[in-house]
């Protein structure tokens, strides 16, 4: 008897082009972008950066070069870098800034993600030789090891502006931004407006298999394109992952969906008594919380043919994405049931 197909909750780098977008992969006009000269990857970056508010863009292959490109492209070794301790660029990125940038990482604590005005203003010291000289703030939206969390403009604002008092510049690494502005219901720009560079990545929850796009002003991105090729991110026909980055955006309103199903799996996951949560502002993650290791139930999970992952040793993520239908999440709170049922049997 055949399996039934997997439930791959583990995150949502995991989808597959559809026909469509492969259809569009293999049609795509294109030219070396080294020389500039593919006409589809020009139309991406110029796509974000409208969606964006900012000048100009640079597609590059991955979410974490792009977080680096800009992190390079602002600053100088021995700069100081302020970042929250959950965030992407310093806890996932395996030591890049300072591998690449010789940067120094301070980390602030703070609700779901992100620090305040006044413990930036604490963090800042006098300028003095025997003090990096700080230089830039790194913020996330949404926040990955906060659930999710969709941060809005009234969060963001403060910190973005003491910032700019301060003379620092600001990155807002925004891999999953087309979430944020969806679950707060507002245009991705005016998330981003005050902000000097911004990445959103198009292979999580917009579905595209590869590639992210670093946004700022022409200044900004004529640096980061140095950065790009320095760190052997210069592609050649890219036209053809341009293609389906374009696709993808253009098929952003579906992230409420991923949404919906995320509030349900979570809804569901409660009324079983799971430890299950969200962000204030939640988007397409769910978390539990379990009472002890949480490799077992991954396990029992994965004999089931659900797929998680784990974010410390008694915490499992849950990722909804465009490959989750409504069948597949009922499918995963089932399997939930079975072992919550075997667990208090076996108690």
């Amino acid at each position: 008897m055949a399996m039934p197909a997997v439930v791959d909750l583990r995150s949502d780098t995991v989808t597959r082009p559809s026909s469509a977008m492969r259809q569009a992969m293999a049609t795509a006009d294109v030219g070396d972008d080294v020389y500039g000269e593919d006409p589809t990857v020009n139309r991406l970056e110029a796509r974000v950066a409208e969606l964006l508010g900012k000048e100009a863009g640079l597609f590059v292959p991955s979410g974490t070069m792009a977080n680096q490109v800009a992190i390079l492209s602002h600053t100088e070794r021995g700069d100081e870098l302020f970042i929250h301790r959950d965030s992407h660029a310093y806890y996932y990125e395996g030591a890049a800034p300072a591998l690449w940038a010789g940067a120094m990482l301070t980390l602030m604590d703070g609700s779901e993600g992100l620090f305040s005005p006044e413990d930036l203003i604490s963090a800042v010291r006098p300028a003095n030789i025997h003090h990096p000289r700080p230089r830039l703030v790194c913020l996330e939206n949404t926040h990955n090891r906060a659930g999710g969390a969709a941060l809005e403009m009234s969060r963001l604002h403060p910190v973005i502006k003491t910032a700019h008092d301060l003379g620092l510049m600001v990155h807002i690494d925004g891999a999953r931004l087309f979430n944020a502005a969806t679950a707060l219901n507002v245009s991705a720009d005016q998330l981003v407006q005050d902000a000097d560079s911004v990445s959103i990545c198009l292979s999580k929850g917009l579905g595209a298999p590869v590639g992210s796009v670093l946004v700022g002003d022409t200044e900004f991105v004529h640096r980061a394109r140095r950065y790009r090729k320095w760190l052997g991110g210069g592609m050649r026909q890219a036209g053809i992952l341009a293609a389906a980055g374009l696709l993808a955006l253009e098929n952003r309103h579906r992230l409420a969906e991923d949404h919906r199903r995320a509030r349900q799996l979570l809804a569901g996951l409660r009324e079983l008594g799971y430890q299950a949560w969200g962000p204030s502002i939640p988007t397409n993650m769910v978390m539990i919380d379990t009472p002890g290791p949480a490799q077992p139930l991954v396990q029992e999970m994965a004999s089931e043919g659900i797929l998680m992952g784990t974010m410390g040793p008694q915490r499992i993520r849950l990722v909804t994405h465009l490959d989750i239908d409504d069948v597949g999440v009922e499918r995963a709170l089932s399997a939930f049931a079975k072992w919550q049922g075997a667990s208090q049997d076996a108690g």
